[in-house]
């Protein structure tokens, strides 16, 4: 298959890339690099030492023999590009990565909210306009997020997408499907359930068909490709704005830095390795909706866990203590979170349980490359 990948150089769209290339698919890359020039605003960068996108893409075809695109444009701002390069190239599927993806760094200031909404949702339009304006039928498969639930007290198991209701009315009862409540949490997540209502539109109008993933929490580094050259290596980042927390707790564990809780560490998140992740997109790619059917929303996450346990276990692993510090987030002290993923199970995912042996794995990454890491940077910052 043909295969665009939107965002594709950075810390899920870059395994993504190779994921798909190993697999004998036909990959081209987009990507402005703004992650990497926010590294730069921000005065950190990745623990693990990224090379620039040619010399990966060079490594990658020294090591395979296998030949990845690049296009470097802003998918939000170069439309024009955009459109021409899917009516030229005709791909069967694009992977949208291509929004900035940081709670934290979408509530810094004012310039940081409106730069996530304009990024965010203009780069989301713009794709599901050239592909309507094109008349290419590619499929989108889409990373979203967990976060369009919210963290609330749901009191049941949360559906994939849709939730089913039922209203009485005159005598009638009546039965329909509707989007789950959207409950963001922040500028970042907000985006994200704009982003269900653009894909429903574009699929409801104009027949676009849409695979939206609702991600969890990702943990690890490396996947099977990213692990063959360290030209390769993907992203390891800590600091407070763009470390996931457990990622953070392993590093913070690797240099004896107490591990961050935030508040009581009551809060229930959902989890996903990141050689899971490349796998789901994979499935999802390979299982494309039909051209009538309504946008697919599947629950991208293997397990959930309470932040303290997670802390205590490597905490325990590590020797390592444990330091509660206020939470920076407006949100509840503690919540429960039961999530429904049976679809991405059901077409073959077979999930990679978080257990010592990975958590192990991942703390030598963080062990061998914790002489880059700058411990002003680990706090986190951003309140709201």
């Amino acid at each position: 298959m043909k295969i665009l990948i939107l965002g594709g150089d950075g810390f899920c769209g870059w395994p993504t890339a190779l994921h798909l290339s190993a697999r004998d698919h036909d990959v081209a890359i987009v990507d402005n690099l703004s992650r990497r020039n926010i590294d730069n605003e921000l005065e950190t960068s990745s623990l693990t030492p990224i090379r620039p996108i040619g010399e990966r893409i060079r490594a990658w075809k020294e090591i395979t023999g296998k030949v990845t695109s690049f296009y470097n444009f802003d998918v939000a701002e170069n439309y024009h590009r955009l459109l021409t390069l899917i009516a030229e190239w005709q791909p069967d599927a694009i992977v949208h990565f291509a929004e900035q993806r940081a709670a934290p760094y979408s509530m810094k200031s004012s310039y940081h909210k409106r730069y996530t909404v304009n990024n965010n949702l203009n780069a989301t339009n713009n794709l599901l306009a050239a592909i309507v304006e094109s008349g290419v039928d590619s499929h989108v498969v889409h990373l979203g997020t967990m976060g369009v639930y919210g963290y609330g007290a749901a009191g049941m198991k949360i559906p994939e997408g849709y939730l089913p209701i039922k209203l009485e009315e005159d005598g009638k009862v009546i039965h329909r499907e509707i989007l789950y409540p959207a409950d963001p949490g922040s500028i970042y997540h907000l985006t994200k359930t704009q982003d269900q209502l653009l894909f429903a539109f574009y699929n409801k109008i104009d027949e676009v068909r849409v695979t939206d993933l609702h991600q969890g929490i990702v943990w690890g580094t490396q996947t099977e490709e990213t692990s063959l050259d360290e030209r390769l290596i993907n992203r390891f980042d800590y600091d407070g704005d763009y470390g996931t927390v457990l990622n953070r707790f392993l590093l913070q564990a690797a240099i004896g830095f107490p591990l961050t809780v935030h508040g009581t560490g009551g809060q229930t998140r959902a989890f996903i390795n990141i050689q899971d992740t490349v796998r789901c997109i994979e499935l999802a790619i390979m299982n494309p909706p039909q051209k009538s059917e309504r946008v697919r929303i599947f629950n991208q996450m293997t397990e959930t866990f309470r932040l303290i346990d997670l802390a205590e276990m490597i905490s325990g692993l590590t020797g390592v203590p444990i330091s509660h510090l206020p939470n920076p987030r407006k949100e509840a002290d503690t919540n429960d979170l039961y999530v429904e993923n049976r679809s991405l199970i059901g077409l073959g995912l077979e999930p990679i349980m978080l257990n010592s042996s990975l958590l192990g794995e991942i703390r030598d990454i963080a062990k061998k490359y914790a002489s880059n890491c700058d411990r002003s940077k680990i706090p986190c910052v951003s309140k709201w």
